[in-house]
């Protein structure tokens, strides 16, 4: 009995010491504007070889992993990208930022003056980024300076207030992207056209009672009346948690990486 305990605990310790180690594999860093901070965590490809070219994935995560302990931001995605399949099949550099506290990635006014108090989002499209928004921005500005990025190769993706991120931030920078995945999110129908020459895949869970799916819907109908090319995967049964069933989607990684502007 002792035994069979000793080897099932040496198994539990076996594999949160690989999961520690794996998340490490995230190097830390931190981008300084000015008087504002932002923490971010950093993939790089397996043997970088700066003569070469990769793609960049930029990862924004939702408001509950906001914050400044750098670490948050990883529990939802990331250890897709820590596979040794994926790391070999798909060398590319994986950026993982932390909006903070205080801020939010999208400009958007909530509205709870609603029957029975339901929230609403007023996404602003004529506002100024917010401090996060602006702050993410310049850092992929810097980091397409800094590292080996094929420029044709830039992807974005998000969930919860990430997915609301990723469609503002194509908005700001349509000639950025190749291809974007929002996940739960949400957008400005109005600034579809903007968007019309980057790839989507957009995905919510049917029973969001967080972030209504019909936020995804509207974005999907905008973005296909303005010529776009859209998939939708809305999973039925679902609620806001869908980034599990779009990071657990076999085909997500083939279609991303297939994409080239």
């Amino acid at each position: 009995m002792k035994t069979r305990l000793w080897i099932t605990l040496t198994f539990l310790l076996a594999g949160f010491f690989s999961t520690a180690q794996d998340k490490s594999m995230f190097r830390k860093e931190t981008y300084i504007s000015g008087n504002d901070t932002l923490p971010y965590r950093i993939l790089m490809p397996l043997h970088y070889d700066a003569s070469k070219k990769y793609p960049l994935v930029l990862i924004l995560h939702g408001a509950g992993e906001r914050g400044n302990d750098n670490e948050a931001q990883l529990v939802h995605g990331a250890y897709l990208f820590l596979k040794d399949t994926v790391r070999k099949n798909y060398p590319a550099i994986v950026v993982f930022p932390q909006c903070p506290a205080e801020s939010y990635w999208s400009n958007v006014k909530f509205n709870y003056d609603n029957p029975g108090g339901a929230r609403a989002f007023e996404f602003l499209a004529d506002a100024e980024p917010t401090i996060a928004m602006k702050l993410v921005q310049e850092l992929l500005y810097r980091l397409l300076k800094e590292y080996a990025v094929n420029k044709k190769q830039v992807y974005v993706g998000g969930l919860s207030m990430g997915g609301m991120g990723t469609f503002e931030m194509v908005r700001r920078n349509p000639k950025l992207f190749a291809a974007a995945f929002p996940i739960c999110g949400g957008g400005a129908a109005a600034t579809a056209p903007l968007m019309k020459k980057v790839k989507w895949w957009v995905f919510h869970g049917d029973t969001d009672d967080v972030v209504p799916a019909s936020l995804s819907t509207e974005m999907v109908n905008a973005l296909k009346m303005a010529g776009a090319d859209v998939k939708y995967s809305l999973y039925q049964g679902v609620n806001h948690n869908s980034w599990d069933n779009a990071f657990a989607e076999p085909g997500l990684l083939p279609w991303l990486f297939s994409i080239h502007k």
